[in-house]
């Protein structure tokens, strides 16, 4: 088994590397002066069992190119089986068509992939479950939630808490984490009412006293999250919370956080922490590394991995 780590979340691929005891495989991934990506894999790969490491968070489209270039150079080095691990899979946002005229891009990606040389993909938390019909290989879709829960558990046991789905296509995430820590289910329902008038949130289940822990897949420009904390304040919650897999956080959303009602925004290192991030007093991250180790191990010796989840 080889481990090849692209440039979209080296901190993330060498903790991960760490915890499985293996080295990351030496590769050169830089650009031409024009910006071409251009890959040398500078060890034996061939007949090797070999999980390149990447996901396509901001810069999208380079991250995108860059694993797609990895696996055509292991792929053309022999390799015996190329697993791409992406823990944030961008475009899954794009999974139907949401008006005339419109593309499917996540169908495309997943086909790029394929094409590209990948024998199967691991993921994690992806934003919508159909996604891992676009592919014709296997695709393993991880959940953050026992990562989350555990971190819940250990900061706010005790504590009157309450899980809330920050919009209604959330409300099976969120279900799922109440049932594992035994609390009740709010929900906000959005609605603008006309273009150009602001949302009107509206809370269904009862908040007042109590910590409100926020969980969702993406929070990326945060206005959803930053909106549903000043509702559930007004509605008399304790404190605010949120949870989130995965932190796009892009724009000026780290500034929208750093000035809501929200008492800390935990996201995972599946993107890489910028400096905002890192310093911002009310976002903290949490490691996957070690799920996602165990899972490429898994992998690797033929065996259960939705065991992990048991």
């Amino acid at each position: 088994m080889k481990i090849l780590a692209c440039n979209s979340n080296r901190p993330l691929a060498e903790a991960i590397s760490a915890y499985l005891n293996l080295p990351l495989t030496k590769a050169v991934v830089r650009r031409f002066s024009d910006m071409e990506v251009f890959v040398e894999i500078q060890e034996n790969v061939r007949g090797e069992d070999v999980f390149v490491i990447q996901s396509s968070s901001y810069p999208a489209n380079d991250n995108l190119m860059e694993l797609l270039v990895c696996m055509d150079a292991l792929r053309r080095g022999s390799a015996r089986r190329i697993t791409a691990v992406i823990p944030y899979f961008g475009y899954a946002r794009q999974d139907r068509k949401s008006g005339p005229r419109t593309p499917i891009s996540a169908k495309l990606v997943a086909n790029l992939i394929t094409v590209a040389g990948a024998d199967r993909v691991l993921t994690i938390d992806l934003h919508a479950g159909q996604i891992q019909g676009f592919f014709d290989i296997p695709l393993d879709n991880l959940y953050a939630a026992p990562v989350l829960v555990k971190d819940i558990k250990e900061r706010l046991n005790g504590e009157d808490v309450i899980i809330v789905s920050p919009d209604v296509g959330g409300v099976v995430r969120a279900r799922a984490f109440a049932k594992r820590l035994n609390a009740d289910l709010a929900i906000i329902d959005k609605r603008r009412e006309r273009a150009g008038v602001s949302e009107v949130m509206n809370i269904i289940g009862d908040v007042k006293g109590r910590r409100c822990i926020m969980v969702d897949d993406i929070v990326d420009s945060a206005g959803t999250l930053c909106n549903a904390a000043v509702a559930m304040m007004e509605a008399g919650a304790s404190s605010v919370w949120a949870y989130v897999t995965h932190g796009v956080l892009s724009g000026g959303a780290v500034a929208r956080v750093s000035a809501s009602p929200m008492e800390t925004l935990v996201i995972t290192d599946s993107i890489m922490a910028t400096e905002a991030v890192r310093v911002s007093h009310n976002i903290e991250q949490l490691t996957i590394a070690p799920l996602v180790a165990e899972s490429i191990k898994r992998i690797s010796d033929e065996s259960s991995v939705s065991s992990l989840f048991d």
